[in-house]
């Protein structure tokens, strides 16, 4: 194993070192020893943004099957054997990534290692139908509890397919179609798996209480038999042009509690100066309750009840700023779109005020500063720069990166991005079943009242 290491005065005393085993598994540790846990942390370079069309969903389906039972555990055993040795688990997917992790008391980190390495080189030995049929159920009915069946639940779905055109690999959201995981074959999973969870499409962080020589010799053990797999397919160009060129839009009429006005603006790709410069951009105008649009809407107009704008950071695509408003009372949505407009172009045209970029400044070191202070989030981290980036090592420097951004870099993203022939707008109207509830809960009070 070769292994370079982060000097420590360019990482605020974090340090981190990076090896590689023969079968092309890539090992990030990082010691810790303030507190006696370890955090293991495995992404899998594999997304929604590597499915195709008509098989959307598998991504995610797999993070579930993945705690379905491996060749030596049977059942939801792996989650039985991390909780009862003290620790906690679980697993994400995303657009670009597949994560599974776990926080363990220092002394049971072999017991973890050994379980993820097991579930990579051998859940296809007890993949079956009814394990698949087991969990494509409950994909299935996470769907329905998280999106069909609660309000506003399919605004991210239904933007993410109007910001990224037909075909293109951001087009579909993670949790894929009813009718695609319908389709999905136990064939579709077993080559899903054999495509995408092999060692050499993997990074492996371990980070906290640890002694890096044992751990060494603990992956080596149980991860360095596993094969390397080579037919994984590159992934579909996601570039785009920096502006949509129109303002694309959608009203939902839906049961839903209040007018909404929801819109995703392109930005610029993670991992650039302008995408640092855009969520400084976005913080100052809708990063919580000291921002200049919560100001304007909720505070002094006080035609919105809640107002945000945040940044979901994507490195193989066009970022998405994500604009959330709530209206208040019978306030229509174009009275709020007026006031968002002229706040984004008010800001474009005189740019953040000192004060302004040095709270954003601080807020999102704050956020920073936690995620790597945990062991958790800092293992999570490095495998996040590992696996987009290339580097681990950038992880240390992202604080200052962000702080290194000047007011006129953030004047120019705004000026550039934020306006309106480069956003995907959803509208949402409460349906008219929805107005009569509400016509008719007002007569209800209204004659207590007079009972009273």
């Amino acid at each position: 194993m070769g292994h370079t290491a982060t000097p420590e005065a360019q990482s605020g005393g974090l340090t981190a070192t990076e090896h590689r085993l023969a079968n092309g598994l890539r090992v990030v540790l990082s010691e810790d020893h303030l507190t006696p846990v370890a955090a293991v942390c495995l992404w899998y370079d594999v997304g929604s943004r590597h499915e195709v069309k008509g098989r959307t969903g598998l991504a995610h389906l797999f993070e579930h099957l993945m705690f379905q039972g491996s060749g030596s555990v049977k059942g939801t055993g792996h989650f039985e054997l991390v909780q009862g040795a003290g620790g906690s688990p679980n697993g994400t997917t995303s657009f670009e990534r597949t994560n599974y992790f776990e926080t363990m008391p220092a002394h049971q980190l072999e017991l973890a290692l050994w379980l993820e390495a097991d579930r990579m080189g051998s859940l296809l030995v007890a993949l079956d139908e009814e394990g698949l049929e087991n969990q494509r159920d409950v994909v299935k009915n996470e769907r329905r509890q998280r999106y069909d069946n609660v309000p506003y639940g399919t605004a991210f779905e239904k933007l993410t397919a109007l910001s990224y055109p037909d075909g293109h690999p951001y087009h579909h959201t993670p949790i894929g179609s009813m009718a695609d995981l319908d389709a999905a074959s136990l064939e579709d999973a077993r080559a899903f798996f054999r495509t995408y969870y092999a060692p050499n499409n993997a990074v492996l962080s371990i980070v906290g209480d640890i002694d890096p020589e044992q751990t060494l010799a603990w992956v080596e053990k149980y991860f360095g038999t596993i094969p390397a797999h080579d037919g994984k397919p590159e992934p579909r160009d996601g570039s785009l042009p920096e502006i949509i060129g129109e303002q694309l839009r959608e009203v939902v009429e839906e049961n839903v509690p209040a007018r909404a006005m929801m819109a995703a603006y392109r930005l610029p790709t993670d991992g650039t100066r302008a995408c640092d410069a855009a969520d400084l951009a976005l913080t100052v105008l809708g990063g919580g309750e000291s921002s200049r649009l919560y100001n304007r809407l909720v505070r002094r107009d006080r035609t919105a009840v809640a107002a945000g704008f945040g940044l979901l950071r994507l490195a193989g695509a066009p970022s998405l700023g994500w604009l959330d408003v709530k209206t208040s009372g019978d306030v229509e949505v174009p009275v709020i779109e007026t006031a968002v407009d002229e706040e984004l172009a008010r800001f474009a045209t005189e740019g953040p005020t000192a004060e302004e970029m040095e709270r954003a400044q601080a807020q999102l070191e704050r956020e920073w500063l936690d995620r790597l202070g945990t062991v958790a989030g800092r293992a999570d981290e490095l495998c996040r720069y590992a696996v987009l980036f290339g580097d681990p090592q950038l992880a240390f420097t992202a604080v200052q990166r962000v702080l290194d951004i000047t007011a006129e870099e953030v004047k120019a993203v705004a000026e550039a991005r934020l306006r309106p022939d480069n956003r995907a707008v959803l509208v949402y109207e409460p349906t008219a079943a929805e107005a009569d509830d509400l016509e008719a809960a007002e007569t209800t009070d209204e004659n207590e009242e007079s009972a009273q």
